[in-house]
């Protein structure tokens, strides 16, 4: 299947977002496993990862795929949408239950235009090769057309009923096959998906291919299914479910030149292909932070912390009553505040509220509000605490008041948790910007807010 009568759809943009925490070397995994921390799923990643790849796009549609929604019978996909405060015209889909979801989300970008973003928290059994060779992250793609970083020559695909890899609905982990069997059916479907692929597009070879795959043996003989002219990768970081293409792609793009051709292949129940070919735009605009520099160094959890943290194991937690679950009714009522943290600026003074208010607090004037996109603004800690008493489950807790910083002077104050909350970080007169989080679930309702983040010196800079 080409891309178009004209050839004109493509990639304008692209990130790629992985966690900070790494399970240190006693919990037997080889290397850095990036894991996910306690307040973020596979919502919280999506949403850091569309944000990084947006910019000023403004998407028709958001297609998300996971294969570990935090929600089943509601569409995972609004809260993203409502956090990147996109149009209430843009359609928001779920494609979920398995990697392959991602091709299927590309696919229905493809025909108009769109955001693609796919997340995954990938939970092994404790000791597996789940445990110790999957990872957590997200990764997204604008599609459309206009100013291509990246022009969609083929895309093509092949289905085959493959026991190999399956969970139970209700199932935290799940299992596999043994790895020789799905390589024994997988390896003709990569060597003929891929060869289809490249004649649709016109190719003989691609300078780079990307092989991702959730049976292990695929991944480490991609060498000699599929190989590219210049490099043939794997995920840089661990099998990441749905966001495993995406993610080996934004490595592949933070390093090709222009005017190379990519090939992103994926084994997964079946087999499907994706060829591109970059153009002269993509040296100047490639994410910010590159796959290998989000890969570079994070901060070691303890195996029993990251275990309590996925609800393999039961750990006590501080001695306070846990949390209430948050409510529908407030919650729509807040949508604009809880999820995409709209303030409101006075029109008349300027001054800046957040949470937003009808009443301005510095001149009086009533209902002269425009409204303030405050989840981009940076700050100032000028006061925090450090609580270890309080319900949490990974204390302790840490509560910063924030000065933010606005295009002509101070936008605004208020108090949040602190995401990834290290105290010996956190002082008076710390940087800090924003990130998406869940604060708490309870009764099966996952409480979205936004916290702040502690900047180091670099990324202040």
């Amino acid at each position: 299947m080409s891309a178009g009568p004209d050839g004109s759809i493509g990639i304008l943009s692209y990130a790629s977002y992985l966690p900070v925490y790494r399970l240190d070397r006693d919990s037997g995994v080889r290397g850095p496993r990036v894991v996910a921390s306690f307040d973020e799923d596979a919502t919280t990643m999506a949403v850091e990862a569309a944000r990084a790849a947006l910019g000023e796009h403004a998407p028709g549609s958001v297609w998300w795929a996971s294969t570990s929604p935090p929600y089943l019978d509601k569409t995972n996909a609004a809260a993203v949408h409502a956090a990147l405060r996109l149009s209430p015209e843009a359609v928001a889909a779920d494609l979920v239950g398995s990697a392959r979801s991602t091709f299927a989300a590309v696919r229905g970008a493809l025909g108009g235009g769109g955001l693609v973003v796919a997340s995954d928290v990938r939970v092994g059994k404790p000791g597996s090769l789940d445990e110790r060779a999957g990872a957590d992250g997200a990764a997204a793609i604008v599609l459309g057309d206009g100013e291509l970083i990246a022009e969609v020559l083929a895309i093509v695909g092949a289905t085959e009923e493959l026991l190999d890899r399956w969970r139970e609905p209700s199932g935290v982990t799940g299992s596999q096959w043994e790895e020789r069997f799905g390589f024994e059916r997988y390896a003709a479907l990569v060597r003929s998906t891929a060869a289809r692929a490249l004649d649709a597009a016109g190719l003989t070879e691609a300078d780079h291919v990307v092989l991702t795959s959730g049976n292990a043996a695929v991944t480490k003989r991609a060498g000699t299914l599929v190989k590219g002219a210049k490099s043939t990768t794997g995920s840089p970081a661990g099998f990441l479910g749905a966001a495993d293409p995406l993610l080996g792609l934004a490595a592949v793009l933070d390093v090709a030149g222009p005017d190379e051709t990519v090939l992103v292949v994926s084994a997964v129940d079946g087999c499907d292909a994706l060829v591109l070919r970059t153009t002269d735009l993509l040296p100047a605009r490639r994410q910010p932070r590159p796959v290998s520099s989000q890969l570079e160094g994070g901060r070691a959890v303890p195996y029993t912390t990251y275990l309590a943290w996925r609800g393999l194991l039961d750990r006590e937690l501080p001695r306070r009553p846990e949390p209430d679950r948050p409510a529908g009714p407030p919650s729509a009522r807040g949508a604009g505040w809880k999820f995409g943290f709209a303030g409101s600026r006075c029109t008349g003074c300027g001054f800046v509220h957040l949470p937003p208010l009808r009443v301005c607090r510095r001149c009086g004037a009533t209902d002269a509000m425009e409204d303030v996109a405050g989840a981009e603004l940076t700050g100032t800690v000028a006061t925090f605490t450090i609580d270890r008493l309080a319900y949490s489950p990974s204390p302790p807790v840490v509560d910063v008041v924030v000065d933010f910083d606005g295009p002509g002077g101070p936008a605004g104050r208020t108090s949040l948790e602190v995401a990834d909350a290290d105290p010996e970080t956190v002082d008076v007169g710390a940087r800090v910007d924003l990130v998406f989080r869940r604060l708490f679930t309870a009764g099966g309702v996952h409480n979205y807010f936004w916290k702040a983040r502690v900047l180091s010196g670099q990324e202040e800079s």
